[in-house]
């Protein structure tokens, strides 16, 4: 004999106007779930970075408010393996849980990490940021990185130096920090006619790598300091950069013609537009911020 087994339903139980208000409870109780599943994603997105503990080699001032800090990667193989370009940077941060991760430009050239297994950074301490604290520790903390990130410069843009004799690089402040990693990497400075490093700075004092530039003129360099807020004693080039560069641009071939940016962004657009309006193409205006 069969037998029927009839199963309870809920609106056998629960009153019409129970279950209008059940509704917008699932409703709520879906978009919590929902949210919560994002919230959980993004965990997960933050935790992919490897970071990799180094110890601090020197920390010493490097100019004004600019300190040069050297890590040690010489045990982290694979971290210093992924710095392979100038102009690439990574993120630093400190044990401390309340830390929150700093982005720096790699300063020394991929070789330097190859050989002596350092990375070197031009750090502006800055108040109660990430970058102070860094700033204020000694040798042998402990500090951890991100492996480098960023495409780099792409100097291929601008090759073979025969076909760009003149090479216009400008930077600003702590933007220094990858141009020198491009100059004493070599992107065939001394086979250019024209290569000019507009490098400017409120005054001298805030002028990083001054004793580099000996080395980078060498190399093939001009030096161009500009200087925001100079003494009476100074002679060279004031105010921004892009004053200096209007008032002497000299681009006789805008064709064969590069330029390279580092530095705040109006001074970068200001000096791509005197530039591109002077026939260079910005296919060959590379940028690094």
């Amino acid at each position: 004999m069969a037998v029927t087994i009839h199963s309870p339903t809920l609106s056998s139980h629960v009153p019409p106007m129970t279950l209008s208000k059940l509704r917008p409870l699932r409703h709520l109780s879906h978009h919590l779930r929902r949210r919560s599943l994002a919230v959980s994603a993004a965990a997960v997105r933050q935790d992919t970075t490897l970071w990799t503990p180094t110890p601090l080699l020197k920390i010493s001032p490097a100019a004004e408010s600019l300190f040069s800090v050297t890590i040690d990667v010489s045990e982290s193989p694979e971290l210093a393996a992924s710095y392979t370009k100038a102009g690439q940077y990574l993120q630093l941060r400190l044990p401390e849980p309340e830390s929150k991760p700093s982005f720096l430009a790699i300063a020394s050239p991929p070789s330097a990490a190859a050989s002596n297994g350092v990375f070197e950074f031009l750090v502006k301490s800055v108040a109660g940021s990430t970058a102070e604290l860094l700033c204020g520790l000694q040798k042998g903390d402990f500090v951890e990185l991100s492996p480098a990130m960023g495409k780099g410069f792409d100097v291929d843009q601008i090759s073979p130096s025969e076909s760009y004799q003149t090479v216009l690089i400008f930077a600003t402040g702590s933007g220094i920090s990858p141009i020198r990693s491009l100059i004493e990497t070599g992107f065939g400075a001394e086979k250019r006619s024209d290569v000019r490093l507009y490098y400017g700075a409120r005054d001298l004092n805030k002028m990083a790598y001054q004793e580099r530039f000996k080395v980078w003129e060498s190399s093939g360099v001009n030096i161009v300091p500009v200087l925001s807020q100079p003494g009476d004693s100074w002679t060279g080039e004031k105010g921004y950069v892009q004053d200096a560069l209007a008032r002497n641009k000299n681009i006789t071939n805008p064709q064969s013609t590069g330029v390279v940016l580092c530095g705040q962004k109006q001074m970068a657009e200001d000096v791509s537009s005197i530039v591109v309006g002077d026939g260079v193409s910005s296919e060959k205006i590379l940028k690094n911020f």
